[in-house]
């Protein structure tokens, strides 16, 4: 099969971050600042250090602070310069060699985790996989190292989802991850008990998708329905034709941007492991 390398990210961050109103009434949740930046530039760094040369950002409607963010702004580049603060220069710099799409996902209509990744699907080539990440929460690592760039070399042409240890007795507040004796995804099991849960590796919506799960998403997001899309269903469906998602652990801690609690030990951990 053999499929090119992965060089592309779909983030979405068109959610409006209910769980932290009222202060993303004003401010896009994906930038709510963990230290001096905001918290999706995180994801966005380590896609960067994994070889990702194009993002597509799935955005609300009136979303524009996170195009606002990445691009150039010649105002404050005259202001810097004018006043002798040309050493800040590189921190307000765009991003190199890197290709930025803003995707609209209309206010109304579908919902749910598959819809955003369903309208990138078409600009995704169908020999590419892709990598799909959450813009609201993050693996930090404090030595740098990527940890989309391990869940990319151990899907290989197969598909890939990151998992994420929580103790036992928090099992019950998530998606927990079971596997077979390769690591490979079996299902997720919805707050199970701490006796019941196959595991402890929650599901955090981090993944490398191949083409076939694409397809599958793109399938799913196409049909009918009254509820919400998760993008699990079709990857279950993946599976369920003999599809292969290999379960990576990850190894820097999950951080999470969208309770206040969440918020806080983010921005604790950040700022206190660059001291």
């Amino acid at each position: 099969m053999g499929y090119m390398s992965i060089t592309k990210a779909i983030i979405p961050v068109a959610g409006w971050g209910t769980r932290r109103l009222p202060i993303t009434k004003a401010i896009e949740k994906c930038m709510l600042p963990i230290g001096n930046r905001p918290l999706v530039d995180y994801v966005v760094q380590d896609c960067l250090a994994a070889g990702i040369n194009e993002i597509f950002f799935v955005v609300g409607e009136d979303s524009d602070q996170l195009e606002n963010y990445y691009r150039s702004n010649i105002k404050l580049i005259d202001y810097l310069k004018r006043n002798g603060k040309e050493d800040m220069l590189p921190l307000i710099a765009p991003l190199a060699g890197v290709k930025l799409h803003f995707v609209v996902q209309p206010g109304y209509g579908k919902y749910g985790t598959a819809v955003p990744v369903a309208l990138v699907a078409d600009q995704i080539p169908d020999d590419e996989s892709v990598v799909v990440l959450m813009g609201d929460d993050f693996v930090y690592t404090e030595d740098g190292s990527s940890e989309t760039a391990r869940l990319i070399a151990a899907a290989g042409d197969n598909s890939a989802m990151l998992g994420v240890e929580v103790p036992r007795e928090a099992v019950s507040r998530y998606g927990v991850i079971e596997t077979d004796l390769n690591n490979h995804f079996v299902q997720i099991v919805e707050k199970p008990t701490s006796e019941e849960a196959p595991s402890n590796l929650i599901n955090v919506s981090k993944y490398v998708l191949n083409p076939e799960a694409m397809t599958a998403i793109r399938t799913y997001a196409a049909t009918e329905r009254t509820e919400e899309y998760y993008i699990t269903d079709p990857i279950n469906d993946y599976v369920s034709t003999g599809g292969i998602v290999v379960v990576v652990p990850a190894e820097g801690q999950y951080l999470d941007g969208g309770s206040v609690e969440g918020w806080l030990h983010a921005n604790n951990v950040v700022i206190g492991s660059s001291k």
